[in-house]
């Protein structure tokens, strides 16, 4: 009998660990207002910010930390804009998403580097990657959530940990006056070899529910 209610014990402790505290999400009240004249919107590279334990940080670079964070980055933003594209369909958003790589390519050739992002208004991102609204993440983890990352943290550090802890949000700006349409925040826990698919799977999922650009919007 103690052994049943040990394994039942365990169980619920793992399914705690793997699941996520309640997301709190804000849409604008005149956001039917913008959306009909939304057709494109893009998806940025997430900004991420890895928070390496002390020992952790003694064995790795400042550069090797910002080469993690930008793999990290564009690995969030690749997943979200695959999720987007599969669930498109599905739930018939209203919107088109711009191709990540054409995203990318133009804030290249507008010499706008990923550790810059943060700083430029989404008026000036959208005007640059002709869209009419800007998705923008950031990521906040106590360890790498994209398994390259992990993995290099891994070899790096020597020792992988138990879990890590991912705070997330997920704002969309309207691309001429750049005023915030929705916000959504969202922490995940987890394995330290859960992958982005994973996360972004689970962030998703519980996004789509209140996701604005849908004919019920």
């Amino acid at each position: 009998m103690q052994i049943s209610t040990l394994r039942v014990l365990m169980v619920l402790c793992v399914s705690v660990l793997l699941t996520a505290c309640g997301p709190s999400i804000y849409l604008a009240q005149d956001f039917r207002a913008y959306a009909p004249k939304h057709k494109t919107v893009a998806i940025l590279p997430a900004a991420v910010t890895m928070q390496l334990r002390p020992n952790q940080m003694k064995n790795t670079t400042q550069a090797q930390l910002q080469d993690m964070e930008l793999k990290s980055g564009v690995d969030f933003q690749e997943k979200i804009y695959s999720w987007l594209l599969r669930r498109k369909t599905q739930r018939g958003y209203t919107v088109e998403f711009q191709d990540v790589m054409q995203t990318n390519s133009r804030l290249r050739e507008s010499n706008i580097p990923y550790s810059e992002l943060r700083s430029r208004s989404p008026q000036e991102l959208a005007k640059i990657l002709g869209v009419d609204a800007v998705l923008s993440t950031s990521v906040r983890t106590t360890k790498p959530m994209s398994d390259g990352a992990a993995v290099a943290v891994g070899l790096l550090v020597g020792t992988w940990g138990a879990t890590n802890q991912a705070n997330i949000t997920v704002n969309i700006h309207e691309g001429e006056a750049g005023k915030l349409l929705w916000k959504y925040d969202y922490v995940a826990a987890g394995s330290v070899f859960s992958s982005t698919e994973n996360i972004v799977d689970a962030l998703m999922r519980n996004a789509s529910k209140k996701f604005p650009y849908t004919p019920k919007s």
